[in-house]
């Protein structure tokens, strides 16, 4: 091997080096992700990272207020009354505890289980105040405290 081959290897490896090294520079510097909630009817799903979340911490009253404010912005699915919902969330969330929430109200106790499943019925039905052709579902993290929230908006079909 040449005195300039070898000149060259070394110059490519440097570069390379310094490629991978900005982009873990680049990677850091970035936000983590939040947590992942998702709704499922049939064949359809949508899905949403937190509209508000601080990596677990909680949430102070007026962050968790603009928070609420931004339901109209929620991805929306289509549900028939005879459709089953599906809910699933991130481990992270399941560990801390989450319930569902209809138009602001909780509609399921406290729950550490990462999926859950109730009748489409529930969402359209005056007797769990939930009447209406369009309700929103929101995805609380926290047991006693707001840690985050993940908002969906249901369309009756």
């Amino acid at each position: 091997m040449t005195t300039l081959q070898s000149v060259v290897r070394r110059r490519r490896a440097v570069a390379a080096a310094g490629a991978v090294s900005a982009g873990l520079l680049v990677l850091s510097a970035c936000d983590k992700p939040s947590p992942v909630a998702t709704v499922t009817v049939g064949r359809s799903s949508v899905n949403s990272e937190a509209d508000c979340y601080n990596d677990g911490d909680k949430l102070d009253a007026k962050t968790t207020a603009e928070c609420v404010k931004n339901v109209g912005k929620a991805k929306s699915i289509t549900v028939d009354t005879d459709d089953t919902v599906r809910f699933g969330v991130d481990p992270k969330i399941a560990d801390a505890g989450w319930v569902i929430l209809v138009n602001g109200q909780q509609f399921t106790d406290v729950s550490k289980k990462t999926y859950r499943t109730i009748p489409g019925s529930a969402f359209f039905n005056s007797q769990y105040g939930t009447q209406g052709t369009t309700n929103s579902v929101s995805i609380r993290m926290g047991k006693t405290s707001v840690e985050g929230v993940w908002s969906f908006k249901l369309k009756k079909a």
